[in-house]
This record gives structure tokens, sequence and C-alpha cells, in this order.
């Protein structure tokens, strides 16, 4: 079958959401360590994306949350094709039908691009200093022919009018911008072709607190009125719980929980996920968490046998060191079962067995 064309999905499963634009199958990214001298033989394995699955809706917003080192930017720019992912299948919804990116080469996905974008991190060494602002944000359109002369100049200046700029500002420089000014360009960019797909990665990370509200504001009204589909990588839970539906916590390369936004913070299941929300910070001291994350981050090159959070875990039991947890539905807690909401970990499991408390 040719690659370049777009192939039918199997029928969802159960539980799986049935209006999803994206869906991430059995997703890996393994990077081989050489050792050196004149042979460079493999020395061993980096995983830093493990074996992800999750669905993404259209028009919500799924935040891919976790400590660094946890895979998330990996896990994202392999679903954009920036990087090409070890195994697994990243299905994307067109026009056309669902198209496998993970298994598309170059030249075929080209046609596809404008329909993903990437808002980088960081807004100074992601701009060329040597192009104007019109120039920035017109680029995308130029590289893919689909604007040109006028019409290239009024998308610009309304894309402009669009995050807080004048039309007039396209022919400043980066320079001439503030950090936060500079993100709302790569913003810009990014929306210009009207894609369905951004990835946001952390994309307000570089920001002052007061001007990262002003960006998170910006982006869910651009979500709203360009019915964007958004992937949103993070490391504060804060910055998470503003923008996102749903949330996707990763450790050590794969997905340890998984659910509504007001379900993770209300009553979040995993260890791992009460640790991180015991280091927000929170005007009200004994509204903290009391659960500690301690020690370092589990070795991606190194990992340790059954659950890769164990050895920094005060509820480990004797299956944790044993036996790697897979994800399941959530039982016990303040709420129930959660038909939406995952969880890899074998005190879930205890919840479910007959008789367990």
């Amino acid at each position: 079958m040719d690659a370049t064309r777009a192939t039918s999905l199997p029928a969802a499963r159960s539980g799986e959401a049935t209006d999803a634009l994206l869906r991430v199958r059995h997703l890996s990214k393994h990077f081989l360590v050489l050792r050196r001298g004149l042979l460079r033989t493999i020395a061993g394995t980096i995983r830093a994306v493990d074996d992800l699955s999750f669905d993404v809706r259209s028009g919500e917003t799924l935040g891919l949350v976790g400590e660094s080192g946890a895979g998330k930017t990996t896990a994202a720019r392999c679903i954009l094709r920036a990087l090409r992912p070890t195994a697994g299948e990243v299905w994307f919804r067109t026009e056309g039908g669902w198209v496998d990116l993970a298994g598309l080469p170059e030249r075929a996905l080209k046609p596809l691009r404008p329909a993903m974008q990437l808002i980088f991190q960081d807004p100074y060494s992601s701009l060329n200093p040597r192009m104007t602002v019109g120039q920035i944000v017109g680029e995308p359109l130029a590289i893919h022919r689909l604007a040109r002369g006028s019409d290239l100049d009024d998308r610009v200046a309304d894309m402009l009018r669009k995050i807080g700029l004048k039309p007039e500002h396209r022919t400043r420089y980066p320079q001439a911008f503030s950090g936060g000014q500079r993100q709302r360009i790569g913003i810009a960019r990014a929306l210009i072709m009207r894609p369905s797909l951004v990835v946001a990665d952390e994309a307000v990370s570089a920001l002052d607190v007061s001007v990262q509200a002003q960006v998170l504001n910006l982006l869910k009204d651009l979500q709203a009125e360009f019915n964007l589909t958004c992937i949103f990588v993070a490391h504060n839970l804060d910055v998470v719980r503003h923008v996102c539906d749903r949330v996707a916590v990763m450790y050590a390369g794969r997905i340890v929980e998984v659910g509504a936004t007001a379900a993770l913070f209300e009553d979040p299941r995993h260890p791992y996920t009460r640790a991180l929300h015991a280091v927000v910070p929170r005007p009200d001291p004994d509204q903290r968490m009391a659960f500690q994350l301690a020690g370092e981050a589990a070795d991606p090159g190194n990992l340790p046998t059954g659950c890769a959070f164990h050895p920094r875990c005060p509820q480990c039991f004797t299956p944790c060191a044993q036996l790697r947890p897979e994800l399941k539905p959530a039982t016990g807690g303040s709420a129930g079962p959660g038909r939406d909401h995952g969880v890899a970990c074998h005190l879930n499991d205890e919840v479910r067995a007959p008789g367990a408390g």
C-alpha cells in the first residue's frame, strides 16, 4: 500500500474516544549509547519514551506533565515527526482519513506539516534575529506556497492583531520586543496556517509569572476561535490546571496516571502524582499534601525492575520491585471508579482485588 495515502484506523475499543484527532499507540523512542573509541560498540539503551498510548480528542487540550527527563518533549517531537519513533503508531485524522505519521517517509510528511505545528519553549532563541516579525510570521505560508504578495501581508497583519500586536510591528525585529511579546510572535507563526494540532512545549516556562497568565489566556482564546487541538507539555501543575482538559502524568518514559484535570487535582491516585502536588507552592500551608518527593528521578538508561518509581515511593510493597504495573481504570478513592481515569500502580490492583480495602 502507498505510504502517502490515508488509511482506515481500526474501530475504537471500549473506553477509547470516538471523536479523537490523534491516537498514539505503543509509541517508543530509544537512543543507543555508543562507547568511545574506534569500534563504537553499543554500551546501552536510553528508553526516553517507552510504550506510550493515549488519545487526544478534537478540540481538547491534553497536558503532558512530569519532571525533567520524564520523556514529555521526546514524545511530543515523535508525534510531530521531528524525531522518528523507534516503534509504535501515531494515527492522525485528516480530511482523507487516518494517517500513521510514524510510518510515513519524510517526503510524504510535507503536505501534512501545515496541520501540525509546534510552539517552542524559548521565545529568544526560537526567533531569527535577522528576520523581521512580518518575515517570521509569514515564513510558513511562503515555504508551503499558501500565500504571497498582498495576500501574505494581509494574513500576517490579521494574525498580529489576534495576538495583541499592531500590523505596523511587522517591520520590526525580535530584539525590539519583550519576552512575552516574542512568545506571542512564536504563537502567531505556529497558527498562521490554521493547524488542527498544536504542541506547546513548555510554552510559558521561560516567562515571568505575570506574563504567563496573559499568554495562557491568549492561547485559550485562540484555541476557541480556531478550534485547535493542543498537547501542552509542562512541569508546572498550576499552569496545566489553568489550560488543560485532561492530564497525562509521565515518569521514566511512561504514563503513570491520566484523567480529567479536575479529577487529577482533587483526587490523585498515583503516588508520583501526589508527590508532584506536594511541591506546588500554596498560600495556605495546611492545604499542602504531606506526600514528599525524595530521591533522584529514574535513569532512563538504567531503569529499575518493576515499577520505575518504586525506589522513591514510601508506599512501595513487594510487587512494586518485581512487576511493572500497567495502566488500568482507577478504582477506590473519594470519587469511586473513574471511567476516564487510568493509573499504573499496584496499589490500584490491591483496591481492585476482592475484599481489599
